[in-house]
């Protein structure tokens, strides 16, 4: 027996390396979809929607694919594998180009966004607000103790609200500073306020936004309630516009892309942070930034935007400091 060959032995590399191909390969086709969704402008099917929310992790699946190549020996996977590295790196990039307004700037606003959790973590913003002086304050699932600790807490500075008054993730809350005016807002299965701000003497239309989240079996739901928001979002494109809130939707999402097609930046990626939001517990080491501050391109910059926690809520706030311009003539000049 001694000196023959062990096939056994032979086999056994050979099976390692096409079982580290096979790996490789099955993590390059998940990372393929969901990529490839990306490009071409659509949110797909469960769980497309879901993974579409991490899209930046996915450069750790492909990274321990192109690993498994080398270890396979698989040269047309490693191939595969930069690919997809280059694609996914292409996507993070904040969409868009920024757009900076020009003119005369006529007013500074500081605008803060919070998902309290069905009110639990109400006391933790009024200790935010009370700090950071926002002029208006958007909340999203503020039930109505919520409501009615903010009123009493914080409500002689801000003279002025809208509300969807109801229990649950349901109810939702603008304060301001400025002289409002109700409108309709638009329509959702979780409560989304809207109002007209007199800014210094200028109309600035706000909207709260809180669409579902795209659960299994919700998918079309959380599209259709985007799908209003960017309806809201492109009727009056020469009003300028804040629509903040928890959007359940990134960036990498077709449907939210969609809402900033009509003329809207996001505050955060105006200050190049795509500090994530979701869920906070990880924050910011690992999650998603889905509560955002969206502005009117042509009529707002933002100067600096911060993420604080709150503790009660497994979201972070978005607070931004933004400056609105003169809207600007026929002419060009403001």
């Amino acid at each position: 027996m001694n000196g023959e060959p062990d096939d056994g032995a032979a086999r056994r590399p050979r099976r390692r390396r096409r079982g580290a191909v096979g790996c490789a390969g099955l993590l390059f086709a998940v990372v393929s979809v969901v990529v490839g969704c990306r490009i071409t402008g659509t949110d797909g099917i469960t769980p497309v929607p879901q993974l579409l929310a991490f899209l930046p992790w996915l450069l750790a699946p492909t990274g321990l694919g192109l690993a498994l190549t080398l270890r396979g020996r698989w040269l047309p996977g490693g191939v595969w594998g930069v690919v997809l590295l280059g694609l996914l790196a292409w996507s993070i990039e904040p969409y868009g180009t920024v757009r900076t307004p020009t003119g005369t700037a006529v007013a500074g606003l500081r605008v803060l966004t919070a998902n309290v959790q069905f009110g639990r973590a109400t006391d933790a913003l009024v200790t935010v607000v009370r700090a950071e002086h926002p002029s208006v304050v958007f909340v999203a699932e503020c039930e109505e103790h919520c409501r009615a600790t903010l009123l009493e807490e914080i409500g002689a500075g801000y003279p002025y609200r809208q509300a969807v008054a109801a229990s649950g993730s349901r109810g939702s809350l603008i304060l301001s500073t400025f002289a409002l005016r109700g409108t309709r807002g638009v329509p959702g299965t979780m409560g989304m306020p809207g109002a007209i701000a007199d800014v210094r003497g200028n109309p600035v239309r706000l909207q709260l936004a809180h669409p579902v989240p795209p659960l299994p079996g919700r998918v079309a739901l959380w599209r259709r309630e985007l799908d209003r928001l960017r309806a809201f979002a492109a009727v009056d494109p020469h009003t300028p516009t804040i629509l903040a809130g928890d959007f359940n939707a990134s960036q990498d999402h077709a449907a939210f892309r969609r809402i900033l097609d009509t003329g809207l930046q996001d505050a955060a990626h105006l200050t190049a942070d795509r500090t994530p939001t979701w869920p906070a517990r990880t924050t910011p080491t690992l999650g998603v930034q889905i509560d955002h501050i969206l502005v009117s391109a042509d009529r707002f910059a933002a100067t600096r935007v911060r993420f604080p926690h709150l503790s009660g809520t497994d979201h972070r706030a978005v607070l931004a400091n933004l400056t609105l311009y003169a809207p600007r003539t026929a002419s060009g000049r403001p």
